[in-house]
């Protein structure tokens, strides 16, 4: 762990007043030319900006929430689409149509660390998700002109490329923002998108097939692409308008709320959320593979995303209860709205409490539960209850990755390789997933037995990782550093908090601590 900790010591070099000198992330000034010092606030003031400041991020970072259900449905709207005749018309057979669904995984898997990184390096990373929702709209409907498999592969291989850019992005930017003490809840606000995706992408899937088959002389499962593809090119060019940049040059927040905001980061870790202006390109990616906790974490991720992959195959697990067609989606959406409530709680209390661990496992062992009752019975209501169960293990799914953000904290280019490099290994794990599915007999139990077994790699995986974090701890409590300093940053933070020199800022990261 030799990368990891690094002995306390004074920064040196002569560059720092230099670097100094062009960084971007200056300290605000008002109209009048005078400098808003927010660490020496009247603490009744601070927090009167820094609640100004949390209402207004929260209300522009809640279009991720319909940005996220976008995103979804338009990778997912494929199945919708095969109901009413996608695979007839396009003459595929069932490995070419699997092919369809796989190949999207292999563009959002190539794209997502480069598109973090560059995100990491630009000023207005709120365009840069603006255009790319824009562009995945554009290629979403353009599924509805397809008319061969070639054709088809292609169209799903893009539109996974340049959604890759969303998700990761969404996190890292929530993670330039808001404390430790924040970011779990916020990212459960995020991932109910998701869960909402899963409650009700059939029913608006429903909706349209049943109501546009032969409108204009087009089939149904065509006007879907179009309808929801147009839907997310609007979105799109709003959030271009509404979604925040970053803490130093932010449009839309007051001079003081953009310095309380950018000292929150500092007094979270003890240092400011920046890069070094000498930082390469690469140099992010450079220490995200030589730490060995990512790769811990990119396979107890899989893992855990094997274990979830029956949220895909929901309503036919909900079929499996014996009730008709429409029933059984009806029946669907109950257990995910469970699992939003339960998630919102379980990160709200994770963040009140600080704790990691405990709040991501017990949600795994409550899925666990729901797998054996799904394995052991036929009775309808227990195994109805059973799926109540396993849709709540989704909230621990989200405290992860809030995880990942607080184990990784500085620099944000190390930061941004890691949640795109987990999260993008972990994709692995939908593919892994579509198979475990298919092996149908005795009501699924043979995949319920596959899942569960993942769900205990999962609690493996996070007890070995609870460990190292709690080793580092030790080593911090002996007087090391979590990370190595560069010296503009330091004199940047020192800047920022109004000390007389760095070293002096360096003491600040004396009171961090990884959270496990």
């Amino acid at each position: 762990m030799a990368d990891e900790i690094t002995r306390a010591g004074p920064v040196h070099g002569d560059s720092a007043k230099q670097n100094i000198e062009t960084l971007e992330h200056s300290t605000p000034v008002n109209n009048h030319g005078k400098t808003f010092a927010a660490s020496s606030m009247d603490p009744a003031h601070r927090a009167r900006v820094e609640k100004s400041l949390k209402r207004k991020l929260d209300a522009r970072c809640s279009l991720f929430v319909l940005i996220y259900i976008l995103n979804y449905l338009d990778r997912n709207n494929i199945a919708s689409a095969r109901l009413r005749g996608l695979q007839t018309d396009l003459n595929l057979d069932d490995a070419q149509y699997s092919t369809c669904l796989s190949i999207l995984y292999v563009g959002y898997i190539l794209m997502q660390v480069p598109s973090n990184m560059f995100i990491n390096r630009i000023q207005r990373p709120s365009l840069y998700i603006s255009c790319a929702m824009l562009v995945w709209g554009l290629i979403s409907t353009l599924t509805g002109n397809t008319h061969n498999f070639t054709g088809i592969v292609l169209v799903r291989f893009f539109l996974g490329f340049v959604e890759a850019a969303f998700l990761p992005g969404a996190l890292l930017i929530q993670s330039k923002w808001y404390t430790r003490k924040e970011l779990t809840t916020r990212n459960a606000i995020l991932f109910c998108g998701n869960i909402i995706s899963n409650a009700f992408s059939a029913l608006v899937g429903a909706g349209v097939l049943s109501n546009m088959q032969g409108v204009l002389g087009w089939a149904a499962w065509r006007w879907l692409f179009w309808i929801e593809g147009a839907v997310t090119m609007a979105t799109a060019i709003t959030a271009g308008f509404i979604l925040p940049d970053l803490p130093h040059n932010s449009r839309g927040f007051t001079a003081e709320e953009l310095e309380v905001a950018q000292l929150r980061m500092i007094e979270d870790v003890g240092e400011a959320d920046e890069d070094s202006a000498n930082a390469g390109v690469f140099d992010g990616l450079i220490m995200a593979v030589k730490d060995v906790k990512i790769y811990l974490m990119m396979i107890t991720f899989t893992a855990y995303v094997v274990g979830l992959s029956f949220n895909a195959f929901f309503p036919t697990l909900t079929g499996t209860l014996g009730f008709d067609y429409v029933p059984t989606l009806l029946m669907s959406s109950p257990p995910w709205a469970f699992s939003c409530i339960i998630s919102l709680f379980n990160a709200w209390h994770a963040d009140r409490t600080q704790e990691k661990f405990w709040h991501i496992i017990g949600p795994i062992l409550g899925g666990m539960v729901g797998f054996i009752i799904s394995m052991a019975t036929d009775n309808i209501a227990a195994r109805y209850v059973a799926l109540f169960l396993q849709a709540a293990s989704y909230a621990g799914f989200i405290v992860f990755y809030s995880w990942i953000s607080s184990s990784f904290p500085r620099p944000p280019a190390k930061r941004a390789v890691a949640i795109a490099l987990i999260n993008a290994f972990s994709q692995l794990g939908n593919v892994a997933g579509s198979y475990v599915w298919n092996l149908k007999e005795n009501g699924y139990r043979r995949s319920y037995g596959i899942v569960t077994a993942m769900f205990g790699i999962t609690i493996i995986g996070c007890l070995a990782f609870r460990a190292i974090l709690a080793n580092l701890n030790r080593k911090l409590e002996e007087g090391e550093r979590a990370w190595e300093t560069q010296a503009d940053v330091a004199e940047h933070t020192a800047e920022m908090e109004h000390m007389d020199s760095p070293d002096e800022a360096l003491r600040m990261q004396k009171g961090f601590r990884y959270l496990v």
